[in-house]
């Protein structure tokens, strides 16, 4: 079982609780699961982290924990779960996810409990965003945007998932705590278009680091357009596999691994 390793407790702050799956030692890194869940792949990245000294934060957002990832799971995901639900920010430029505030909250304990100069957070595609509005919370100093796909409409435009007094925030945050974000995506990747990553740049500037892949560094035969850079589509070797080292080291570094 992908998460037999792990020890899982019920968290919960204002509205909402949610199961959270914890493994390693050292400092935290929130892994936020992509569409359709909490799956093997993306607990395996997470292991990863646990090798490389850290602690993994893993809630379960929606989905079945552990559940394989399939094209009829994502669909089911995506209508039954997500759309209908008021936590999620689909739709609208200019506004983070509700659930980002429990996420916050996730990361004060985190802290707390590991130690160290911080917290790391990811998201990944549905999440994508949310390590960047969790940027409100200090405790979060490494956030990492993996084909960050929301808002759903305006992506064309630039449209980004976080309010302007969160960007305000992680952009004065990056320059006085001299901190810098990540993001990853396909070239190709339709749900992340180039406007968005142009977004982050025009904001951050030199504090914002993409990595940028072409649909050749995708691991091949998945039946999926090249879009999940650090779980489904994870090539064994290759700048594929390279943007899985680059954030490896982009935890380690921030929160003082070396």
């Amino acid at each position: 079982m992908a998460l037999s390793d792990y020890t899982v407790r019920d968290f919960t702050d204002g509205p909402w609780t949610r199961p959270v799956y914890r493994r390693g030692s050292g400092p935290a890194v929130i892994v936020i699961h992509e569409i359709p869940g909490l799956h093997p792949q993306v607990v395996e990245f997470a292991d990863r982290l646990v090798a490389a000294g850290m602690t993994v934060f893993m809630p379960s957002l929606f989905g079945t924990p552990g559940k394989t990832a399939t094209k009829g799971y994502a669909l089911v995901s995506m209508i039954s779960n997500i759309c209908i639900r008021r936590e999620f920010n689909v739709w609208k430029d200019g506004k983070s996810s509700p659930i980002v505030e429990w996420l916050r909250a996730l990361a004060r304990l985190a802290h707390a409990e590991c130690g160290g100069p911080g917290v790391g957070a990811i998201g990944m595609c549905f999440t994508g965003g949310f390590a960047l509005a969790m940027m409100t919370e200090p405790s979060v100093i490494a956030p990492v945007l993996s084909q960050p796909s929301m808002p759903a409409i305006g992506g064309g435009k630039g449209s980004i998932d976080a309010s302007p007094a969160e960007i305000a925030c992680a952009r004065a945050r990056f320059e006085t705590e001299d901190l810098t974000m990540l993001g990853l995506r396909y070239k190709s990747d339709k749900l992340v278009p180039d406007a968005r990553f142009a977004r982050y740049q025009a904001e951050f500037g030199d504090r914002f680091e993409a990595v940028e892949l072409d649909d050749v560094d995708a691991r091949q035969g998945t039946g999926l357009s090249p879009h999940s850079v650090l779980t489904l589509h994870l090539p064994e070797s290759g700048p594929g596999k390279d943007a899985e080292v680059r954030t490896i080291a982009f935890f380690r570094g921030r929160l003082g691994l070396g």
